[in-house]
Protein backbone atom coordinates (compact mmCIF):
# COMPACT_ATOMS: atom_id res chain seq x y z
CA UNK A 1 0.00 0.00 0.00
CA UNK A 2 3.38 2.27 0.13
CA UNK A 3 2.17 3.77 -3.31
CA UNK A 4 -1.08 4.74 -2.67
CA UNK A 5 0.19 7.13 0.15
CA UNK A 6 2.75 8.65 -1.78
CA UNK A 7 0.25 10.05 -4.16
CA UNK A 8 -1.87 11.41 -1.84
CA UNK A 9 0.62 13.33 0.43
CA UNK A 10 1.69 15.13 -3.14
CA UNK A 11 -2.07 15.88 -3.67
CA UNK A 12 -2.28 17.70 -0.45
CA UNK A 13 -0.29 20.29 -1.87
CA UNK A 14 -1.97 20.40 -5.30
CA UNK A 15 -5.08 20.61 -3.62
CA UNK A 16 -4.67 23.82 -1.82
CA UNK A 17 -7.28 25.05 0.80
CA UNK A 18 -7.87 28.33 -0.47
CA UNK A 19 -11.61 28.28 -2.85
CA UNK A 20 -11.16 24.59 -2.80
CA UNK A 21 -14.58 22.87 -3.33
CA UNK A 22 -14.73 21.18 0.05
CA UNK A 23 -13.85 24.73 2.40
CA UNK A 24 -16.49 26.12 -0.12
CA UNK A 25 -18.90 23.45 1.05
CA UNK A 26 -17.51 23.98 5.30
CA UNK A 27 -18.33 27.54 4.74
CA UNK A 28 -21.79 27.08 3.34
CA UNK A 29 -22.72 24.56 5.69
CA UNK A 30 -21.00 26.39 8.59
CA UNK A 31 -24.10 29.53 7.22
CA UNK A 32 -26.80 26.98 7.12
CA UNK A 33 -26.07 25.49 10.97
CA UNK A 34 -25.96 29.53 11.47
CA UNK A 35 -29.76 29.52 10.11
CA UNK A 36 -30.38 26.36 11.86
CA UNK A 37 -29.61 27.49 15.27
CA UNK A 38 -30.93 31.13 15.04
CA UNK A 39 -34.43 29.61 13.71
CA UNK A 40 -33.90 27.07 17.50
CA UNK A 41 -32.95 29.81 19.70
CA UNK A 42 -34.87 32.83 18.53
CA UNK A 43 -38.30 31.51 20.57
CA UNK A 44 -36.57 31.66 23.65
CA UNK A 45 -35.97 35.27 23.61
CA UNK A 46 -39.23 36.07 21.54
CA UNK A 47 -41.31 34.52 24.34
CA UNK A 48 -40.35 37.23 26.78
CA UNK A 49 -42.45 39.46 25.09
CA UNK A 50 -44.94 37.07 24.26
CA UNK A 51 -46.25 36.34 27.41
CA UNK A 52 -48.41 39.27 29.33
CA UNK A 53 -45.90 40.12 32.22
CA UNK A 54 -48.30 39.80 34.90
CA UNK A 55 -48.55 35.99 34.41
CA UNK A 56 -45.05 35.14 34.64
CA UNK A 57 -44.26 37.30 37.61
CA UNK A 58 -46.56 35.19 39.84
CA UNK A 59 -44.77 32.32 38.52
CA UNK A 60 -40.95 33.24 38.12
CA UNK A 61 -40.23 33.90 42.04
CA UNK A 62 -37.06 36.36 41.48
CA UNK A 63 -34.19 35.28 44.42
CA UNK A 64 -33.60 37.97 46.56
CA UNK A 65 -30.19 36.58 47.70
CA UNK A 66 -28.16 38.55 45.56
CA UNK A 67 -28.66 42.60 45.22
CA UNK A 68 -30.12 44.03 42.23
CA UNK A 69 -26.97 44.02 40.21
CA UNK A 70 -28.40 46.74 37.49
CA UNK A 71 -30.03 50.13 37.67
CA UNK A 72 -33.62 48.76 36.23
CA UNK A 73 -33.60 50.92 33.25
CA UNK A 74 -36.44 51.95 32.08
CA UNK A 75 -37.05 51.49 28.40
CA UNK A 76 -40.09 51.97 26.29
CA UNK A 77 -40.60 48.59 24.95
CA UNK A 78 -42.30 48.58 21.77
CA UNK A 79 -45.86 47.57 22.83
CA UNK A 80 -47.29 46.20 19.50
CA UNK A 81 -47.06 42.75 19.18
CA UNK A 82 -49.65 40.69 20.85
CA UNK A 83 -49.39 39.16 24.52
CA UNK A 84 -50.48 35.57 25.54
CA UNK A 85 -51.77 34.35 28.94
CA UNK A 86 -49.21 31.40 29.08
CA UNK A 87 -47.74 30.41 32.45
CA UNK A 88 -44.86 28.96 33.25
CA UNK A 89 -45.26 25.47 32.77
CA UNK A 90 -47.28 26.07 28.92
CA UNK A 91 -44.13 27.97 28.01
CA UNK A 92 -42.01 25.33 29.48
CA UNK A 93 -44.04 23.06 26.62
CA UNK A 94 -44.05 25.55 24.05
CA UNK A 95 -40.34 25.57 24.73
CA UNK A 96 -39.79 21.72 24.39
CA UNK A 97 -41.61 20.77 21.85
CA UNK A 98 -39.54 21.27 19.39
CA UNK A 99 -37.80 18.19 20.57
CA UNK A 100 -40.44 16.19 19.86
CA UNK A 101 -40.16 16.75 16.52
CA UNK A 102 -36.63 16.68 16.29
CA UNK A 103 -36.07 13.36 17.90
CA UNK A 104 -37.98 11.15 15.60
CA UNK A 105 -36.06 12.00 12.33
CA UNK A 106 -32.69 11.58 13.51
CA UNK A 107 -32.19 8.30 12.35
CA UNK A 108 -34.24 8.35 8.81
CA UNK A 109 -32.27 11.24 8.28
CA UNK A 110 -29.24 9.28 8.17
CA UNK A 111 -30.38 6.75 6.58
CA UNK A 112 -32.46 8.79 3.89
CA UNK A 113 -29.01 10.81 3.56
CA UNK A 114 -27.37 7.74 2.49
CA UNK A 115 -30.23 6.59 -0.09
CA UNK A 116 -30.52 10.15 -1.47
CA UNK A 117 -27.74 12.66 -0.70
CA UNK A 118 -27.29 14.75 2.16
CA UNK A 119 -27.31 18.14 -0.22
CA UNK A 120 -30.90 18.04 -0.57
CA UNK A 121 -31.88 16.81 2.99
CA UNK A 122 -30.26 19.03 4.52
CA UNK A 123 -31.26 22.32 2.13
CA UNK A 124 -34.76 21.15 2.43
CA UNK A 125 -34.34 20.03 6.07
CA UNK A 126 -33.19 23.79 6.71
CA UNK A 127 -36.34 25.33 4.18
CA UNK A 128 -38.73 23.47 5.89
CA UNK A 129 -37.74 25.30 9.08
CA UNK A 130 -37.98 28.42 7.93
CA UNK A 131 -41.28 28.25 6.56
CA UNK A 132 -42.65 27.24 9.59
CA UNK A 133 -40.92 30.18 11.60
CA UNK A 134 -42.48 32.39 9.70
CA UNK A 135 -46.01 31.06 10.37
CA UNK A 136 -45.26 31.13 13.91
CA UNK A 137 -47.11 34.57 14.52
CA UNK A 138 -50.30 32.98 13.26
CA UNK A 139 -49.47 29.39 14.95
CA UNK A 140 -49.43 31.84 18.68
CA UNK A 141 -53.03 33.71 17.51
CA UNK A 142 -54.43 30.02 16.57
CA UNK A 143 -53.59 28.75 20.45
CA UNK A 144 -51.00 27.17 22.36
CA UNK A 145 -51.59 23.64 20.62
CA UNK A 146 -51.21 24.87 16.95
CA UNK A 147 -47.98 26.66 18.36
CA UNK A 148 -46.81 23.70 20.13
CA UNK A 149 -47.61 21.32 16.59
CA UNK A 150 -45.85 24.37 14.67
CA UNK A 151 -42.61 24.01 16.88
CA UNK A 152 -42.49 20.08 16.60
CA UNK A 153 -42.88 20.22 13.07
CA UNK A 154 -39.85 23.27 12.81
CA UNK A 155 -38.21 20.20 15.02
CA UNK A 156 -38.60 17.73 11.74
CA UNK A 157 -36.91 19.57 9.49
CA UNK A 158 -34.46 20.24 11.88
CA UNK A 159 -33.61 16.39 12.92
CA UNK A 160 -32.23 15.87 9.43
CA UNK A 161 -29.97 18.31 9.44
CA UNK A 162 -26.79 17.16 11.54
CA UNK A 163 -27.24 13.24 10.35
CA UNK A 164 -27.20 14.52 6.66
CA UNK A 165 -24.00 16.82 6.84
CA UNK A 166 -22.25 13.87 8.60
CA UNK A 167 -23.32 11.58 5.29
CA UNK A 168 -21.63 14.23 2.95
CA UNK A 169 -18.66 14.97 4.76
CA UNK A 170 -18.16 11.13 4.89
CA UNK A 171 -17.67 11.81 1.45
CA UNK A 172 -16.20 14.75 1.03
CA UNK A 173 -13.53 15.27 4.19
CA UNK A 174 -10.20 13.70 3.48
CA UNK A 175 -9.58 11.66 6.90
CA UNK A 176 -6.75 14.17 7.63
CA UNK A 177 -8.76 16.95 7.41
CA UNK A 178 -11.84 15.98 9.20
CA UNK A 179 -11.63 18.12 12.22
CA UNK A 180 -10.94 21.27 10.34
CA UNK A 181 -13.83 20.92 7.99
CA UNK A 182 -16.08 19.54 10.42
CA UNK A 183 -15.11 21.81 13.03
CA UNK A 184 -15.50 25.03 10.59
CA UNK A 185 -19.49 23.41 9.01
CA UNK A 186 -20.54 22.56 12.82
CA UNK A 187 -19.23 26.26 14.46
CA UNK A 188 -22.05 27.90 12.40
CA UNK A 189 -24.34 26.44 14.91
CA UNK A 190 -22.61 28.36 18.13
CA UNK A 191 -22.14 31.67 16.13
CA UNK A 192 -26.18 31.73 14.95
CA UNK A 193 -26.41 31.33 18.99
CA UNK A 194 -24.72 33.99 19.26
CA UNK A 195 -26.08 36.53 17.27
CA UNK A 196 -29.19 35.36 17.80
CA UNK A 197 -29.87 36.31 20.83
CA UNK A 198 -28.78 39.71 21.42
CA UNK A 199 -30.25 40.49 17.84
CA UNK A 200 -34.00 38.86 19.13
CA UNK A 201 -33.93 41.06 21.63
CA UNK A 202 -32.87 44.55 19.81
CA UNK A 203 -35.53 43.37 17.10
CA UNK A 204 -37.97 42.56 20.47
CA UNK A 205 -37.21 46.37 21.56
CA UNK A 206 -37.23 48.44 18.77
CA UNK A 207 -40.09 46.55 16.09
CA UNK A 208 -42.20 43.98 17.84
CA UNK A 209 -41.45 40.23 18.52
CA UNK A 210 -43.38 39.29 14.91
CA UNK A 211 -39.84 40.77 13.44
CA UNK A 212 -37.58 38.18 14.95
CA UNK A 213 -39.56 35.40 13.11
CA UNK A 214 -39.71 37.01 9.66
CA UNK A 215 -36.69 37.87 9.94
CA UNK A 216 -34.90 34.82 10.36
CA UNK A 217 -37.13 32.90 8.29
CA UNK A 218 -36.44 34.68 5.22
CA UNK A 219 -32.64 34.54 5.74
CA UNK A 220 -33.38 30.58 5.91
CA UNK A 221 -34.90 30.62 2.12
CA UNK A 222 -32.23 32.75 0.69
CA UNK A 223 -29.72 30.35 2.48
CA UNK A 224 -31.55 27.57 1.01
CA UNK A 225 -31.11 29.15 -2.78
CA UNK A 226 -27.72 29.49 -2.64
CA UNK A 227 -26.91 25.72 -1.04
CA UNK A 228 -28.98 24.04 -3.81
CA UNK A 229 -27.10 26.19 -6.81
CA UNK A 230 -23.60 26.08 -5.15
CA UNK A 231 -23.13 22.59 -3.49
CA UNK A 232 -23.17 19.15 -4.88
CA UNK A 233 -23.48 15.70 -2.95
CA UNK A 234 -19.81 13.93 -3.75
CA UNK A 235 -16.73 15.51 -5.57
CA UNK A 236 -17.63 13.38 -8.32
CA UNK A 237 -21.03 15.31 -9.40
CA UNK A 238 -19.31 18.54 -8.60
CA UNK A 239 -19.56 21.16 -11.52
CA UNK A 240 -16.38 23.29 -10.63
CA UNK A 241 -14.14 21.25 -8.67
CA UNK A 242 -10.77 20.98 -9.61
CA UNK A 243 -9.10 17.83 -11.08
CA UNK A 244 -6.38 17.78 -8.54
CA UNK A 245 -8.86 18.17 -5.96
CA UNK A 246 -11.06 15.27 -6.74
CA UNK A 247 -8.48 13.25 -6.86
CA UNK A 248 -6.78 14.08 -3.56
CA UNK A 249 -10.29 13.18 -1.77
CA UNK A 250 -11.18 10.18 -3.82
CA UNK A 251 -7.80 8.66 -3.42
CA UNK A 252 -7.73 9.50 0.44
CA UNK A 253 -11.51 8.16 1.25
CA UNK A 254 -10.26 4.83 -0.91
CA UNK A 255 -9.90 2.43 1.80
CA UNK A 256 -12.55 4.47 4.09
CA UNK A 257 -15.57 3.58 2.76
CA UNK A 258 -17.55 0.89 2.23
CA UNK A 259 -19.43 -0.45 -1.17
CA UNK A 260 -22.11 -2.69 0.10
CA UNK A 261 -25.63 -1.48 -0.25
CA UNK A 262 -27.49 -2.99 3.07
CA UNK A 263 -26.70 -1.51 6.45
CA UNK A 264 -25.59 -3.90 8.79
CA UNK A 265 -27.61 -3.01 11.94
CA UNK A 266 -26.99 -5.87 14.02
CA UNK A 267 -23.23 -5.64 14.09
CA UNK A 268 -23.20 -1.75 14.30
CA UNK A 269 -25.87 -1.86 17.11
CA UNK A 270 -23.54 -4.74 18.76
CA UNK A 271 -20.60 -2.14 18.41
CA UNK A 272 -19.38 -0.39 21.89
CA UNK A 273 -17.33 2.38 20.35
CA UNK A 274 -20.84 3.38 19.00
CA UNK A 275 -22.05 3.21 22.68
CA UNK A 276 -19.33 4.95 23.88
CA UNK A 277 -19.81 7.25 21.41
CA UNK A 278 -23.81 7.68 22.73
CA UNK A 279 -23.05 7.78 26.25
CA UNK A 280 -20.43 10.83 25.36
CA UNK A 281 -23.27 13.00 23.60
CA UNK A 282 -26.06 12.29 26.06
CA UNK A 283 -23.73 13.64 28.90
CA UNK A 284 -22.43 17.15 26.58
CA UNK A 285 -25.91 17.73 25.65
CA UNK A 286 -27.62 17.61 29.14
CA UNK A 287 -25.36 20.37 30.05
CA UNK A 288 -25.67 22.15 27.07
CA UNK A 289 -29.82 21.98 26.62
CA UNK A 290 -30.18 22.84 30.17
CA UNK A 291 -28.16 26.13 29.88
CA UNK A 292 -29.03 26.86 26.34
CA UNK A 293 -32.66 26.80 27.51
CA UNK A 294 -32.16 28.22 31.14
CA UNK A 295 -28.81 30.63 30.97
CA UNK A 296 -31.45 33.61 30.38
CA UNK A 297 -33.78 32.35 33.39
CA UNK A 298 -30.60 32.10 35.97
CA UNK A 299 -28.87 35.65 34.53
CA UNK A 300 -32.38 37.15 35.00
CA UNK A 301 -34.15 35.51 38.26
CA UNK A 302 -30.43 34.52 40.39
CA UNK A 303 -27.20 37.47 39.23
CA UNK A 304 -30.36 39.71 38.03
CA UNK A 305 -29.09 41.48 35.10
CA UNK A 306 -31.81 43.31 33.09
CA UNK A 307 -33.00 41.95 29.56
CA UNK A 308 -30.74 43.97 27.54
CA UNK A 309 -27.46 42.54 29.58
CA UNK A 310 -28.95 39.28 29.71
CA UNK A 311 -29.14 39.01 25.59
CA UNK A 312 -25.44 40.15 25.52
CA UNK A 313 -24.74 38.24 28.59
CA UNK A 314 -26.17 35.02 27.14
CA UNK A 315 -25.02 35.00 24.29
CA UNK A 316 -21.20 35.15 25.36
CA UNK A 317 -20.74 31.91 25.94
CA UNK A 318 -21.78 30.50 22.49
CA UNK A 319 -19.07 33.36 21.12
CA UNK A 320 -16.46 31.54 23.16
CA UNK A 321 -17.58 27.82 22.21
CA UNK A 322 -17.36 29.10 18.83
CA UNK A 323 -13.93 30.10 19.35
CA UNK A 324 -12.60 26.94 21.00
CA UNK A 325 -14.39 24.59 17.97
CA UNK A 326 -12.62 26.50 15.19
CA UNK A 327 -9.14 26.59 17.09
CA UNK A 328 -9.48 23.22 18.03
CA UNK A 329 -10.73 21.84 14.55
CA UNK A 330 -7.27 22.99 13.80
CA UNK A 331 -5.19 21.86 16.60
CA UNK A 332 -6.77 18.28 16.38
CA UNK A 333 -6.00 17.69 12.11
CA UNK A 334 -2.31 18.90 13.31
CA UNK A 335 -1.86 16.91 16.05
CA UNK A 336 -2.89 13.86 13.59
CA UNK A 337 -0.78 14.96 10.29
CA UNK A 338 1.83 16.64 11.75
CA UNK A 339 2.75 14.60 15.11
CA UNK A 340 1.17 11.80 14.10
CA UNK A 341 -1.15 11.19 17.26
CA UNK A 342 -3.24 8.83 16.90
CA UNK A 343 -6.80 9.00 16.02
CA UNK A 344 -8.06 8.04 18.73
CA UNK A 345 -5.78 9.30 21.70
CA UNK A 346 -6.87 13.02 20.01
CA UNK A 347 -10.42 11.93 20.50
CA UNK A 348 -10.21 11.25 23.82
CA UNK A 349 -8.15 14.41 25.07
CA UNK A 350 -10.24 16.83 23.45
CA UNK A 351 -13.46 15.17 24.48
CA UNK A 352 -11.89 14.83 27.86
CA UNK A 353 -11.40 18.30 28.22
CA UNK A 354 -14.50 19.24 26.20
CA UNK A 355 -16.52 17.66 28.44
CA UNK A 356 -14.67 17.48 32.48
CA UNK A 357 -13.30 21.63 32.15
CA UNK A 358 -17.08 22.56 31.91
CA UNK A 359 -18.04 20.45 34.78
CA UNK A 360 -15.29 22.11 36.72
CA UNK A 361 -16.09 25.63 35.98
CA UNK A 362 -20.20 24.94 36.21
CA UNK A 363 -19.82 23.78 39.83
CA UNK A 364 -17.47 26.45 40.14
CA UNK A 365 -20.21 29.11 39.33
CA UNK A 366 -22.85 27.71 41.25
CA UNK A 367 -20.43 27.90 44.77
CA UNK A 368 -19.40 31.44 44.00
CA UNK A 369 -22.20 32.87 45.40
CA UNK A 370 -23.14 36.59 43.36
CA UNK A 371 -19.91 37.54 42.02
CA UNK A 372 -21.65 38.71 38.81
CA UNK A 373 -17.99 39.17 36.67
CA UNK A 374 -17.07 35.65 38.24
CA UNK A 375 -20.06 33.72 37.25
CA UNK A 376 -20.08 35.30 34.05
CA UNK A 377 -17.01 34.52 33.31
CA UNK A 378 -17.12 30.93 34.78
CA UNK A 379 -20.13 29.70 33.06
CA UNK A 380 -18.33 31.68 29.86
CA UNK A 381 -15.17 29.69 30.08
CA UNK A 382 -18.08 26.18 31.12
CA UNK A 383 -19.64 26.57 27.53
CA UNK A 384 -16.56 27.51 26.06
CA UNK A 385 -14.71 24.59 26.60
CA UNK A 386 -17.61 22.09 25.13
CA UNK A 387 -15.76 23.61 22.16
CA UNK A 388 -13.29 20.93 22.46
CA UNK A 389 -15.64 17.86 21.87
CA UNK A 390 -16.51 18.86 18.57
CA UNK A 391 -12.92 17.37 17.39
CA UNK A 392 -13.35 14.85 20.04
CA UNK A 393 -16.54 12.50 20.29
CA UNK A 394 -18.67 14.53 17.70
CA UNK A 395 -17.03 13.58 14.67
CA UNK A 396 -15.95 10.28 15.70
CA UNK A 397 -18.49 8.71 14.16
CA UNK A 398 -16.48 9.39 10.55
CA UNK A 399 -13.30 7.39 12.07
CA UNK A 400 -15.29 4.15 13.03
CA UNK A 401 -17.30 3.95 10.14
CA UNK A 402 -17.57 6.64 7.36
CA UNK A 403 -19.60 4.82 4.91
CA UNK A 404 -22.70 5.00 7.64
CA UNK A 405 -21.33 8.47 9.77
CA UNK A 406 -25.08 9.86 8.58
CA UNK A 407 -26.69 6.83 10.37
CA UNK A 408 -24.42 6.31 13.13
CA UNK A 409 -24.94 10.25 13.88
CA UNK A 410 -28.56 9.51 13.88
CA UNK A 411 -28.35 6.56 16.18
CA UNK A 412 -26.24 8.77 18.48
CA UNK A 413 -28.21 11.89 18.61
CA UNK A 414 -31.39 10.41 19.36
CA UNK A 415 -30.05 9.45 22.71
CA UNK A 416 -28.85 13.05 23.26
CA UNK A 417 -32.13 14.58 22.06
CA UNK A 418 -33.56 13.28 25.68
CA UNK A 419 -31.27 15.22 27.48
CA UNK A 420 -33.02 18.75 25.34
CA UNK A 421 -36.62 17.40 26.29
CA UNK A 422 -35.42 15.99 30.62
CA UNK A 423 -32.97 18.42 30.95
CA UNK A 424 -34.70 22.04 31.64
CA UNK A 425 -37.60 20.05 32.89
CA UNK A 426 -36.06 18.70 35.42
CA UNK A 427 -33.84 21.77 36.23
CA UNK A 428 -36.57 24.11 36.54
CA UNK A 429 -38.59 21.37 39.21
CA UNK A 430 -35.35 21.26 40.99
CA UNK A 431 -35.45 25.16 40.91
CA UNK A 432 -38.86 25.99 42.63
CA UNK A 433 -37.69 28.82 44.95
CA UNK A 434 -34.43 30.33 42.43
CA UNK A 435 -32.43 29.76 45.58
CA UNK A 436 -28.93 29.62 44.74
CA UNK A 437 -28.62 26.31 46.63
CA UNK A 438 -31.28 24.74 44.12
CA UNK A 439 -29.00 26.22 41.18
CA UNK A 440 -26.05 24.35 42.72
CA UNK A 441 -27.74 21.29 42.35
CA UNK A 442 -28.79 21.88 38.77
CA UNK A 443 -24.77 22.36 38.41
CA UNK A 444 -23.65 19.41 39.80
CA UNK A 445 -25.81 16.56 38.51
CA UNK A 446 -25.22 18.08 35.36
CA UNK A 447 -20.99 18.57 35.92
CA UNK A 448 -21.59 14.34 37.60
CA UNK A 449 -23.50 13.34 33.92
CA UNK A 450 -20.44 15.42 32.07
CA UNK A 451 -17.93 13.42 34.11
CA UNK A 452 -19.51 10.04 33.65
CA UNK A 453 -19.47 10.02 29.87
CA UNK A 454 -15.73 11.61 29.30
CA UNK A 455 -14.66 8.58 31.18
CA UNK A 456 -16.82 5.92 29.74
CA UNK A 457 -16.12 7.54 26.02
CA UNK A 458 -12.16 7.22 27.33
CA UNK A 459 -12.44 4.12 28.23
CA UNK A 460 -14.27 2.40 25.21
CA UNK A 461 -13.47 4.79 22.16
CA UNK A 462 -12.13 3.63 18.88
CA UNK A 463 -10.08 5.59 15.77
CA UNK A 464 -10.08 3.49 13.45
CA UNK A 465 -13.06 2.01 11.03
CA UNK A 466 -14.21 -0.80 12.13
CA UNK A 467 -14.45 -4.15 10.41
CA UNK A 468 -18.55 -3.93 10.36
CA UNK A 469 -18.44 -0.65 8.55
CA UNK A 470 -15.64 -2.00 5.85
CA UNK A 471 -16.60 -3.43 2.69
CA UNK A 472 -14.88 -7.23 2.96
CA UNK A 473 -16.19 -7.62 6.39
CA UNK A 474 -18.23 -10.23 4.56
CA UNK A 475 -15.25 -11.64 3.65
CA UNK A 476 -15.42 -11.34 -0.08
CA UNK A 477 -12.91 -9.11 -0.72
CA UNK A 478 -8.95 -9.86 -1.03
Amino acid sequence: MASDSSPASEDTFQAPVCCSARYNLAVLAFFGFFVLYALRVNLSVALVDMVDSNTTSADNVTSKECAEHSAPVKILRSQTGKRYQWDAETQGWILGSFFYGYIVTQVPGGYIARKVGGKRLLGFGILGTAVFTLFTPIAADFGVGALVVLRALEGLGEGVTFPAMHAMWSSWAPPLERSKLLSISYAGAQLGTVVSLPLSGIICLYMNWTYVFYLFGIVGIIWFILWISLVSDTPETHMRISQYEKEYILSSLRNQLSSQKSVPWVPMLKSLPLWAIVVAHFSYNWTFYTLLTLLPTYMKEILRFNIQENGFLSALPYLGCWLCMILSGQAADNLRAKWNVSTVCVRRVFTLIGMIGPAVFLVAAGFIGCDYSLAVAFLTISTALGGFCSSGFSINHLDIAPSYAGILLGITNTFATIPGMAGPVIAKSLTPGNTIAEWQTVFCIAAAINVFGAIFFTLFAKGEVQNWALSDYHGHRN
